[in-house]
């Protein structure tokens, strides 16, 4: 038989030859991949942002890559609040033409509006309350028969937070006056107290150099009331605050105590400041009941025009929370309690409030 052998140069060139068709094979497979590609791409650009993109059941959650993931989740949320603000101007445009005929506005549910009866809510005009408040440890001050004067102090080595902390309550709060501790037990500290004519013990405690406690107790007979204290800040922490509060009596603004409890409490922080504030500072002094927590606020009120006032907030800031509320002076092993807050007996509903 006759072979015919080829040179090796030309067996590696019929090799780069085939090699070469399909290379061009592929690319001329890519490309028409590639231009429906970006007609798709075209598509879903052109298409109207209002218009659903996705199956009903589909979940951004399925979606693997993080980044498209997010990006995802940022524009089904950009679309729902275009959809949401369409709605509103719709209705808006409705009640315009309804004119006087247009039904009422809808009430938005609130944890303050369902929120769960308390059978201690005060009422008003309710004589029993009234005989209550007109015979209670606070009667002499709103009788105006004592003037407040009140003795700041703080847990044994306090820190420079805590010890800055007293000193601003102290420029806030008329008639104040701090003392360190010097390691003496409250027991020895109010008889001291009631010998020299304070009104009011306020004990700040202490934990991690940051204030969290708060000790309040009136002299000479109680009660005494135990407060968790949380987000303070102090005047240079605040942006945008104010020049230092002056030293005229402020006003006193106490919102949202309706029970039994919350009367006693705000009866309490009522009878820290004197009876007759001066207008002339236009400072005001605000304990703010919402949801249990008492918010205080510090402010001076300016009056821009006669329908316009500004407010420039003075500090400090802090949060109170009750933790209990103790007959008599301060007493930690034989004392009577009138109120204790138990976490997971009182806590079960989102809807009671105690005070």
């Amino acid at each position: 038989m006759d072979s015919t052998k080829l040179a090796p140069s030309e067996s590696v060139s019929k090799k780069k030859g085939k090699t070469k068709k399909l290379k061009q094979k592929i690319k001329a497979d890519k490309a028409p991949k590639q231009e429906i590609e970006q007609a798709e791409i075209e598509v879903t650009e052109n298409k109207p942002e209002s218009g659903a993109c996705f199956p009903p059941t589909f979940s951004v959650s399925e979606i693997k890559n993080k980044q498209r993931r997010h990006a995802m989740f940022l524009k089904l949320k950009e679309e729902k609040r275009k959809q949401k603000l369409e709605l509103k101007k719709k209705k808006k445009k409705e009640r315009k033409a309804l004119g006087d005929q247009a039904p009422p506005k809808e009430v938005p549910k609130t944890i303050e509006n369902q929120r769960v009866y308390d059978e201690t809510t005060v009422n008003p005009e309710d004589e029993e309350v009234a005989f209550d408040e007109g015979t209670d440890e606070f009667s002499a001050y709103f009788n105006r028969l004592t003037n407040p004067k009140v003795l700041i102090t703080t847990s044994d080595r306090p820190r420079g937070r805590t010890v800055r902390f007293c000193e601003q309550l102290a420029t806030m709060i008329p008639h104040a006056h701090v003392y360190y501790r010097r390691g003496l037990a409250l027991k020895r500290v109010i008889p001291q107290c009631i010998s020299r004519g304070f009104t009011y013990l306020m004990v700040i405690n202490e934990d991690r150099k940051v204030p969290n406690g708060l000790v309040l107790c009136h002299l000479p007979d109680g009660p005494t009331a135990h407060f968790k204290v949380s987000s303070v800040r102090l005047r240079k922490e605040m942006k945008r605050r104010g020049k230092d509060p002056t030293e005229h009596v402020p006003e006193v603004i106490l919102n949202n105590f309706t029970t039994r409890l919350g009367h006693s409490i705000g009866r309490m922080f009522a009878a820290l400041f004197p009876h007759d504030p001066q207008f002339v500072g236009r400072q005001v002094a605000t304990f703010h009941n919402q949801r249990d927590f008492i918010f205080f606020r510090f402010h001076r009120y300016i009056f821009k025009n006669e329908k316009k006032v500004g407010i420039q907030e003075l500090g400090p800031r802090f949060t109170l929370k009750l933790r209990s509320l103790q007959k008599g002076t301060f007493d930690s092993k034989f004392g009577e309690y009138e109120w204790v807050h138990k976490r997971h007996e009182m806590d079960s509903s989102r809807r009671k409030f105690h005070l």
